[in-house]
């Protein structure tokens, strides 16, 4: 899920690729998608970003072109209420959302909000959000329910979060307090585990006896400011790494967290330390978000939580086609023990009809009859049960019984009295030769 950095790179995207880029004509909307129409339209407008924790607010300003030169102060005296209101369009990123620019005939399956340029050929800059949990709100401002950010208002963000230890919510294990948006504004899933790691704290700690020692460190305002420098450098407490952490992401080279481009992660691979790091334990917290720690794993963790399996960064892998995809943890580990050949199936022999059983002496001597008859008429051989029942059963009729009679014996040879004693005759063998 994209965090506090990666939104934070994401306004930095759209300030680059849009700076001096006039857009021009309406906003168009996925049909697939949930969220709200933008109704906005203009000859000719700019586009600004700014991040502020989890959200990215665009700017979309109308501006004056004259002889096909854009001019961004608008008289009122000159007609400058003739153009549109800025519109402000405030973008939450869900699990997967992001801005990327297009040429037109490039554009992603899952862009779901289009903004195009003027000039020729013409480019699309567009809010891609394969999995659809990203939202978009119009003439939206920061929500209310969201602290300050940890990267941009970090003095708020410390002041909000000492002020208010008191709260309930600090009853809850510091691995959950930590992705409270109301007081760690930008803090997600894989930060708090290098937090956490980094301070070698209990991820299952109660949050309020983490955060209470911090008070303290507030009474010691006598230090001067490059003291303070210094003893945050050595010794950087939770509150402080909230702000830390995220600036290193922010100036690694790359892309930071970004799991659609590996290639662009690797410096961000090399800089974890917990998260998705091989020989680390895994929880999961009382809202099904899984916990990377090692160590104790603190008095609050859950007796009947189910430790999930662990999973490695997804790889490419090149077909024979030569195009690259994308291929699942368990895909990419071999396969252990032997593989067994896919068994070859027999075809199936039609087996003999089953027979009814009789249900008197009368029926199965027919029975026993049909079946002389068929055997006698097709030449099939009759199976072992049957001839034990034919066996058991009584003999069929007499006409039946001779018609299927085979003759074993020899006949008998006919003897004459004048045959009685004499030798039969020498056959011949050769017609020329001569009997003695």
């Amino acid at each position: 899920m994209p965090e506090g950095p990666e939104l934070h790179l994401a306004s930095q995207f759209v300030n680059r690729v849009c700076s001096g880029t006039v857009f021009s004509g309406r906003v168009e909307k996925s049909a697939v998608s949930k969220n709200c129409e933008v109704p906005f339209s203009c000859a000719a407008y700019l586009i600004s970003a700014v991040s502020r924790g989890k959200e990215v607010k665009l700017t979309l300003t109308p501006i004056k072109e004259e002889d096909g030169k854009e001019d961004t102060k608008l008289d009122a005296a000159e007609g400058g209420n003739t153009l549109p209101a800025p519109m402000d369009i405030t973008f939450r990123f869900g699990m997967s959302g992001s801005f990327k620019l297009t040429s037109e005939d490039e554009v992603p399956k899952h862009a779901h909000l289009k903004f195009f340029t003027k000039g020729k050929p013409v480019q699309v800059l567009c809010f891609v959000d394969p999995r659809r949990f990203g939202s978009w709100e119009v003439n939206g401002t920061w929500q209310l329910d969201r602290g300050p950010c940890v990267l941009l208002e970090y003095e708020k963000f410390r002041s909000n979060v000492l002020s208010n230890l008191s709260d309930r919510a600090f009853d809850k294990p510091i691995c959950e307090v930590l992705l409270n948006q109301k007081y760690f504004n930008g803090i997600g899933n894989y930060l708090r585990a290098e937090i956490l790691f980094r301070l070698k704290v209990p991820p299952f700690e109660k949050a309020r006896t983490v955060l209470e020692p911090l008070l303290c460190k507030e009474v010691a305002a006598e230090l001067t400011l490059s003291k303070k420098l210094k003893l945050k450098l050595e010794n950087p407490d939770l509150l402080e790494l909230c702000h830390m952490l995220p600036m290193e992401v922010i100036n690694l080279d790359g892309k930071g967290y970004d799991p659609e481009h590996s290639d662009g992660s690797s410096a961000f691979e090399k800089w974890l330390r917990c998260y998705y790091v091989d020989g680390m334990q895994l929880l999961r917290d009382s809202n099904g978000r899984t916990i990377w720690f090692q160590g104790n794993p603190g008095p609050m963790a859950p007796k009947a939580s189910k430790t999930p399996k662990a999973k490695s960064w997804r790889r490419k892998a090149v077909d024979e086609s030569g195009e690259k995809s994308l291929l699942s943890p368990e895909d990419s580990k071999p396969r252990k023990g032997k593989v067994k050949p896919e068994r070859q199936k027999t075809p199936k022999v039609p087996k003999d009809l089953p027979q009814k059983r009789p249900r008197s002496a009368k029926a199965a001597k027919e029975q026993i009859a049909e079946g002389l008859q068929t055997d006698a008429g097709t030449g099939k051989r009759t199976t072992r049960r049957s001839r034990k029942r034919m066996a058991a059963e009584p003999s069929p009729p007499a006409e039946a019984a001779k018609e299927s009679e085979i003759p074993n014996k020899r006949p008998r040879k006919s003897r004459t009295k004048s045959g009685k004693g004499q030798k039969a005759p020498l056959e011949r063998t050769n017609p020329g030769e001569s009997l003695d």
